[in-house]
């Protein structure tokens, strides 16, 4: 082809080179959107219904939560329910609930049976009296020892108010404890050496109803999760109680270390410090059955030990250790 030829042709390529110009950069913008449309997928808002329950103890804080994951997750639904550490246990074994709370180490039995548990916050068991109690003066500043706990609910030795202080008052002490299978009556079995069938005393379901009946009567004693001790909005002791503190070093006198019970902050601040013991203090558990395998179920114990955590004391409760936190993470595969 002579020179001229190749000039008459130039339109032509032009118009062939223009026309597959276009054509890649709509295969590009093709694919692109492709591939947007799959990352959009990948990214999509999580959505569908989780269920929890259990723990008394627990169940502020999981509700908390709940409130706030639905914030960010409109999509998602989180019912929470309470009713005790036992139901939360059986309740999702038997895989009624996607979560059970629960307030007390996890048995092996319940292990064996493919429980999974991950713990995301810590609290704690306070003993309390009416604020009528006869004897509430000298209690306040003297404490009672753990042995005398020992010997109010479970060999019934100590039955008068006069016994707990040595003085001649013969007021009787009404015992109460937990009527349903609890974590915090479990904890303070523990803290006594026993089981939470060793306690004595008459049976109040929940720790709401536990607290009533301790501020109802005058002359009654009981055990309470601080959070239904202490009132959430002026954070000292819910009206009708006084917090019954331990004699921790047995000196027979409530010593200016010891007397950290006049609010809820100073008992957390407490048992963040491990000067309140443990038990009663103890670590509170999301149970799973069998490793959690659904995304959303995943991503919502993902956000509870991190973002989450922010929550935890401002609702009453104390945060785990970085190392425990950790931990969670790494159990669930999210490290």
């Amino acid at each position: 082809m002579d020179q001229a030829g190749c000039f008459e042709n130039a339109p032509l390529l032009t118009q062939r080179f223009k026309r597959r110009i276009f054509v890649a950069i709509l295969v590009a913008l093709l694919w692109s959107a492709i591939g947007f449309s799959s990352l959009q997928v990948e990214k999509k808002e999580l959505k569908g219904r989780i269920s929890i329950s259990g723990a008394w103890a627990l169940y502020p804080m999981a509700v908390k939560w709940a409130e706030e994951f639905q914030k960010i997750h409109p999509k998602v639904i989180i019912d929470v329910q309470a009713g005790g550490a036992g139901k939360g246990i059986a309740d999702v074994l038997a895989g009624m609930v996607d979560i059970g709370c629960v307030s007390r180490g996890i048995h092996q039995a319940e292990v064996s049976k493919g429980a999974f548990a991950i713990a995301v916050t810590k609290d704690a068991v306070v003993p309390t009296i009416s604020e009528r109690n006869p004897c509430l003066a000298e209690l306040v500043k003297r404490g009672v020892r753990r042995e005398q706990f020992v010997n109010i609910w479970i060999s019934e030795k100590v039955k008068t108010w006069g016994q707990v202080l040595g003085t001649e008052e013969k007021a009787p002490i009404r015992v109460y404890t937990r009527s349903d299978a609890c974590g915090a009556a479990e904890t303070w079995a523990e803290f006594l050496g026993k089981r939470q069938e060793d306690l004595e005393g008459i049976g109040v379901y929940g720790d709401p109803g536990l607290a009533d009946a301790v501020r109802r009567d005058p002359l009654g004693i009981g055990y309470n999760n601080i959070n239904y001790a202490y009132d959430a909005k002026s954070k000292r002791a819910v009206k009708g109680i006084m917090i019954l503190p331990l004699d921790l070093d047995e000196s027979g006198w409530i010593e200016s270390d010891e007397n950290f019970y006049g609010t809820r902050d100073e008992i957390i601040q407490a048992i963040a410090l491990d000067i309140y013991p443990s038990p009663p203090a103890r670590d509170l558990f999301f149970v799973t059955k069998g490793k959690p395998k659904t995304r959303l179920l995943i991503e919502f114990i993902k956000w509870v030990l991190t973002e989450g955590q922010k929550f935890v004391p401002e609702t009453g409760y104390i945060g785990l250790s970085q190392r425990k936190l950790a931990e969670g993470l790494e159990k669930i595969g999210e490290k």
